[in-house]
């Protein structure tokens, strides 16, 4: 509250451009710790506005003119409220404390630690284990005499990032977990993420190697040669390097890279060609962009889309998992996925394959179990990404807004064979943003069990 230097303002006039309104509406504008408000003078309608202070991307104040002072509010769900404020100090005010408010700098800002639902201790508890990971690679048929639990990352000793349990290959030593680990960025070593009944094929994930030009890990080496070796039917593994391969040879000049194919002899190396988080930031603020245009005709916009290159970088997520589906249902063949450091393009490729590969992901539970599996249990970094807090705009990036939107453009080919519809994608892209919620916060599991 103390950032509140104005919390009310009288005959304010509010333009929610998003929702094609085409005439202000009059009334009175509060400012609450969490929410911007807006109260219409009609007192037949009286519609109330809310507006989530994490949810506003930006506060831009323009010149003030003879009728007064404007502010525009840009959220992160892409809706624009313009304000006419008629005083310019109250403008200057409302400035001031939305940009403060709307940029939390510590976790306990945050909306989830003031909001409290109506229900009782009981129905909360409840909530919190809705989702049983444990019990969805159950459904897999996972542990079995190909796969296990191992205890190797117990506290979080090999890997922060990653959760606590994890599936390994069962002929994987715990030296060979902890060599590997040694030799994969941020110590992300290959772990289960998918396993195929019917083929006994898998989808694995990690982090490149820190191969360089010439280095080599034996530990690693029999690791993937352990994952090979849990698909009997199989005699190679595909890797899969979502990145493009210029920008994974760049990575070998500072010790990094990809798996040498003379060192790994099982191996059929794959580069896809997802670009990095800063060429998807700008994408989409292109196509922003385009969508605040004040009257775009067709050609207006259809020119800002291709210019945008969004199209393209969704058509290369699909591709990534199309590729990791096929091999695993059509050739029965294990793969591997990884990009830099195994928690941006891999989960989006390894989720979009769980999609094509598995119906459950298509229903509205599947799909909340798939999003805590490859997102928020092997440590996206939903803080940073997102602007939870006022960190580095360089971090922030739109990676599983297009992982929704490569679920909605399949969806929209295929609508049979979903059971929820955009409705539900979009209330799950709001949640990613609002953090009104605990599952999206912070970047890592342990990083949640810290927070508590």
């Amino acid at each position: 509250m103390e950032h509140i230097r104005t919390p009310k303002v009288e005959q304010v006039r509010l333009l929610d451009r998003s929702s094609g309104q085409r005439k202000a509406a009059v009334g009175t504008l509060y400012l609450s710790a969490t929410h911007t408000i807006f109260v219409e003078n009609n007192p037949e309608t009286r519609k109330e506005t809310w507006i989530l202070h994490s949810m506003v991307s930006s506060v831009e104040r323009t010149p003030p003119s003879p009728v007064g002072s404007q502010l525009l509010l840009r959220s992160k769900d892409f809706r624009v409220f313009q304000l006419l404020i008629p005083n310019e100090r109250d403008c200057l005010d409302l400035h001031a404390s939305l940009t403060r408010l709307s940029k939390p700098e510590k976790y306990s800002e945050l909306y989830c630690m003031s909001f409290n639902p109506n229900v009782n201790k009981e129905e909360r508890e409840e909530s919190w284990s809705f989702i049983d990971l444990m019990e969805d690679y159950k459904r897999m048929g996972v542990p079995n005499n190909l796969w296990v639990c191992t205890m190797a990352n117990s506290e979080y000793r090999i890997c922060d990032t990653y959760s606590s349990e994890l599936f390994v290959p069962k002929s994987a030593t715990p030296a060979v977990i902890v060599g590997s680990s040694r030799f994969r960025s941020r110590g992300r070593f290959p772990v289960l993420s998918y396993f195929h009944q019917d083929t006994l094929a898998a989808v694995c994930r990690c982090s490149q190697p820190l191969s360089g030009f010439s280095g080599r890990c034996t530990e690693d080496e029999m690791m993937l040669q352990a994952i090979m070796k849990s698909n009997p039917g199989s005699e190679y593994i595909y890797v899969v390097d979502t990145r493009p391969k210029l920008n994974a040879m760049a990575n070998k000049a500072a010790g990094k890279g990809y798996e040498n194919e003379d060192h790994y002899t099982n191996i059929k190396l794959q580069f896809i060609g997802i670009e990095n988080i800063h060429v998807m930031r700008s994408s989409q603020q292109k196509i922003i962009d385009v969508g605040e245009l004040r009257a775009p005709s067709m050609t207006d916009f259809l020119w800002g889309l291709e210019n945008s290159g969004w199209l393209k970088h969704i058509k290369a997520v699909l591709d990534a998992g199309a590729f990791i589906a096929r091999a695993v249902a059509d050739e029965g063949v294990s793969v591997l996925v990884h990009c830099s450091d195994g928690w941006d393009r891999t989960a989006q490729a390894c989720s979009v394959a769980s999609v094509l590969l598995d119906p459950f992901y298509r229903t509205i539970k599947g799909l909340m179990v798939l999003i805590e599996r490859d997102w928020v249990s092997f440590g996206h970094k939903f803080s940073h990404r997102y602007g939870h807090l006022d960190t580095d705009p360089k971090e922030v990036s739109p990676v599983i807004d297009q992982f929704l939107e490569c679920v909605w453009q399949l969806s929209e080919q295929f609508p049979c064979a979903f059971e929820f519809n955009e409705s539900f994608l979009t209330q799950i892209h709001l949640h990613i943003y609002s953090s009104q919620y605990g599952t999206f916060l912070g970047n890592c599991q342990k990083e949640r069990r810290d927070m508590r």
